[in-house]
């Protein structure tokens, strides 16, 4: 990714986000109070910020000066801010809620989503920079307070837990979220429009909390009711879902692709309205991401193989036991095409910019750990994946955590094995299956 995405300096601590929603596609008052703690002393820093109007910028309530530069927004406070201290920076703008970037990968569209009465977003990989202020870095994770002040008769939700529901002076309704756990920016979700919100329970109690546009309840519920079924067989394999709720927004709008926003994963209606098979394989897909992208971030972006790899293989995983393509059928064609990938899109966790979220970093990076299954066996696979998402819950981890733990579970040194896998310009043997051929690559 960019190599100005995220920022040095301090450590964010909490953001709080205050949307005015006035009407589709329509710039709106929007202010932004991040809570940061400097981990230097600090003449200025820079925010992740790209488009929208800026207004007025203050640090700890003195008026400070705000530079654009590109995506960065670089404030320079009336004084120096000194290592160790807390500070709040408060960004107030004109938010522009039809900004939209485009990837030529599986992303394609991201940042704003507008619908026929009201956006969702999709930030996904570096959108969060045209919503709000932001330290837009997958390894970056604050809790966040979201306050949406919509028009009677739209309902706005976000990730997290409804804090309350106000009418204010004048019928307009301000909703307050609370995101009960830190998020990183590329995860955060907030929709307005026309929905229903359907609740229910999942294991153990836990609330399940749907958001769908009034005129779809009815048609996607045989699909969504699935949800505590897919938590029970996920925690069967990877332990405790790792947040306080779940749920699906229903984004019936040009949505290119579902998104494991946290807590309250978007999935495009169309992915809920054909075939049991595929429509299981996506809801399963953004929930595993829960526990492997969410709970357990990625440090970096060449990481990202752990977390795209991981829901990948356990969606594949699900749909072998469910009536969908075996997993062993689905990993030979995935063997097969990886030199091409390789060659293509870079080695599993060698990704570039423009190759990050196609095919290599998705069935590619779960054949990665179908490999390491059929090394170590499905027991010893078993133990490193439960103790992966448990170790690193609620922390960020890249690529040579995962070996070290894969090593110390399964008693040797792996990484001899995961390097040729993960960095190598050639796909290696399949262990197990001699019988495996990688295509030929035709050199350019």
């Amino acid at each position: 990714m960019a190599p100005l995405d995220g920022n040095g300096g301090y450590t964010l601590r909490h953001c709080d986000l205050a949307f005015d929603w006035r009407a589709p596609g329509t710039p709106f008052p929007a202010t932004a109070t991040l809570r940061a703690a400097a981990t230097q002393a600090l003449s200025r820093f820079d925010l992740d910020f790209a488009g929208n109007t800026l207004r007025t910028v203050t640090v700890d309530g003195a008026p400070a000066r705000a530079v654009r530069d590109g995506d960065e927004l670089v404030v320079t406070p009336a004084r120096p801010i000194a290592r160790g201290r807390t500070f709040t920076v408060r960004v107030a703008y004109t938010a522009d809620p039809t900004q939209r970037r485009h990837r030529d990968d599986a992303i394609q569209d991201y940042g704003w989503v507008p619908t026929a009465d009201g956006t969702l977003l999709s930030p996904q990989p570096d959108g969060a920079k045209m919503i709000f202020p932001a330290d837009d870095h997958p390894s970056v994770r604050a809790p966040f307070t979201f306050r949406v002040t919509a028009p009677p008769g739209l309902t706005a939700v976000a990730g997290g837990r409804l804090v309350e529901r106000r009418r204010l002076p004048g019928g307009r309704i301000r909703w307050t979220y609370d995101s009960e756990h830190p998020v990183a920016a590329q995860l955060v979700q907030l929709a307005i429009g026309k929905y229903s919100v359907v609740t229910g329970t999942g294991p153990r109690g836990l609330p399940v909390r749907d958001v769908v546009p009034d005129g779809l309840v009815a048609d996607t519920e045989a699909y969504r009711s699935l949800t505590p079924a897919h938590l029970a067989w996920l925690e069967q394999r990877l332990g405790p879902y790792p947040f306080g709720r779940y749920g699906v927004l229903v984004g019936d709008t040009d949505l290119p692709v579902a998104l494991e926003t946290q807590s309250l994963s978007v999935v495009p209606s169309s992915d809920l309205l054909g075939s049991r098979v595929d429509a299981e394989r996506n809801l399963v897909h953004e929930l595993a991401h829960h526990w492997t992208g969410d709970s357990v971030a990625i440090r970096r972006w060449s990481d990202l193989w752990l977390s795209e790899g991981h829901a990948r293989y356990y969606e594949r995983l699900y749909a072998d036991a469910h009536g969908g393509p075996g997993l062993e059928e689905a990993m030979r064609d995935a063997y097969a095409r990886h030199d091409r990938w390789r060659h293509d899109d870079g080695a599993p966790a060698e990704p570039t910019a423009a190759s990050l979220f196609r095919q290599m970093r998705y069935d590619g990076s779960a054949l990665v750990l179908y490999a390491l299954r059929e090394e170590v066996g499905e027991d010893a696979f078993a133990r490193i994946e439960r103790s992966w998402v448990t170790r690193y819950r609620g922390r960020a981890a890249g690529t040579a955590d995962f070996v070290r733990l894969a090593s110390g579970v399964a008693g040797r040194d792996l990484a001899p094995f995961l390097d040729r896998w993960l960095y190598g310009a050639h796909t290696p043997p399949m262990p197990g299956h001699p019988d495996w051929r990688v295509d030929p690559v035709a050199e350019d």
